[in-house]
């Protein structure tokens, strides 16, 4: 078994009589320390780097970090910046300790003469197929830097366009924990106050109230079992449709006809898919090829069978459009613009006019649901607070009208 790598950190003097320090990755101390010595560094002192003690340092590397690292590694490279030193221009510049460690752990594969693809390649965590094989391609073109610019391109627009998704379903569903948590606080802690009150009224309450107060006792007794229900249902909601393709092709298809929200994970899907091709086939991808990495991104099991279908007509010999028309999947639209790019010969152009069209389409989508969920989610928070308060002083009203 390997031995683990640790971290270490030390101090000492370079050939030149510079104080130096810094850390470094070695199986031991002793280790690390014939390490330094090869790379000219005298220690004077070497320890192991003590861990953070709640277990915290690293920053979460984000899929928006990777796109700043592919975007100041084109830009590095444009400007005749040597690739390995393009590394620690990058990684110095990041205060994300996280990505700087993931930036050194390439650098050294990359210095060592694996080559950049092969050294995404060792974190699947970060780098998919497609990102690694766009390098791949751009490394052997010659045009690393070009490739590099597309694939920041490439990832700022799918994240943004995951933003805008994400945007659109956070809202509502804050709003509704939010009047969940509100409701509970009120019949659980309110409402039993009020209850204690109308004890001693000696008069039938009105069927409205009693209503609440059933709900209430019901809250009081049954909130705990309530709670670890809705736990267990996100816990086997999130298994499902981790390991059930079956469960993730039927949320897939149901998310698609919720109405308003439905619309924009549809022109998503669309949106990626045109980014997605764009990207690959301008990269000099077969389009065959291209169409497997264009499967995989649309996020969705029925478009990314679908794509799988057309795959396997255009290897066939069918046109791209023809195929695409054939799955009944994709807006008129993008099909026409695919016919223009195939008869044209400026496909990647069409696409990447396509994918912004539908962009824009999608960020529109969300401020108009935005726009529209505000007085709604408002109304019913209102009706629910508002519900509650009359239900609770409505007998105290029925009682100064008797007087």
């Amino acid at each position: 078994m390997a031995a683990s790598v640790e971290v270490f950190t030390y101090k000492g003097v370079d050939k030149k009589g510079n104080k130096v320090e810094g850390e470094i990755k070695s199986a031991s101390s002793s280790l690390a320390k014939a390490q330094l010595i090869k790379q000219g560094v005298r220690t004077k002192t070497i320890r192991k780097k003590p861990k953070p003690l709640f277990g915290g340092g690293k920053k979460k590397v984000t899929p928006m970090d990777i796109a700043l690292f592919t975007r100041q590694m084109a830009t590095m490279m444009k400007a005749g910046v040597p690739l390995v030193q393009s590394f620690d221009i990058v990684a110095g510049g990041t205060d994300n300790t996280g990505l700087r460690d993931l930036i050194k752990d390439i650098k050294e594969d990359v210095a060592a003469g694996g080559g950049f693809a092969n050294a995404l390649r060792k974190k699947p965590k970060y780098f998919d197929d497609l990102f690694c094989n766009l390098v791949e391609s751009g490394e052997q073109s010659g045009a690393l830097e070009t490739m590099l610019d597309r694939i920041a391109t490439y990832k700022e627009k799918t994240e943004q366009l995951k933003a805008k998704i994400k945007k659109a379903l956070t809202y509502p569903i804050a709003v509704i924990i939010v009047a969940i948590v509100v409701t509970g606080i009120l019949l659980v802690k309110v409402v039993p106050q009020f209850a204690e009150t109308f004890k001693g009224f000696g008069a039938d309450l009105p069927a409205f109230t009693l209503m609440v107060l059933n709900l209430s006792n019901f809250a009081q007794e049954y909130w705990f079992i309530g709670l670890i229900s809705l736990i267990a249902f996100f816990v086997a909601y999130g298994q499902l449709k981790e390991k059930s393709p079956q469960f993730r092709a039927f949320v897939d298809r149901t998310s698609l006809k919720v109405p308003i929200v439905g619309d924009i994970i549809y022109q998503s899907i669309v949106a990626r898919f045109a980014r997605t091709l764009s990207t690959t086939f301008a990269a000099g991808v077969p389009l065959i090829d291209a169409l497997t990495s264009v499967a995989g991104a649309t996020g969705n099991i029925g478009y990314e069978k679908a794509v799988l279908r057309v795959r396997e007509e255009v290897s066939t010999g069918t046109q791209l459009n023809v195929a695409m028309t054939n799955t009944g999947l994709f807006p008129s639209m993008l099909l026409q613009m695919t016919t223009i790019g195939e008869e044209s010969g400026a496909l990647d152009d069409m696409l990447d006019k396509s994918a912004n069209y539908y962009e824009e389409a999608v960020d529109n989508l969300v401020d108009s649901l935005t726009s529209l969920l505000e007085p709604m989610i408002m109304s019913v928070l209102g009706i629910l607070v508002g519900g509650l308060m009359i239900a609770m002083y409505l007998p105290i009203f029925q009682m100064g009208q008797a007087i």
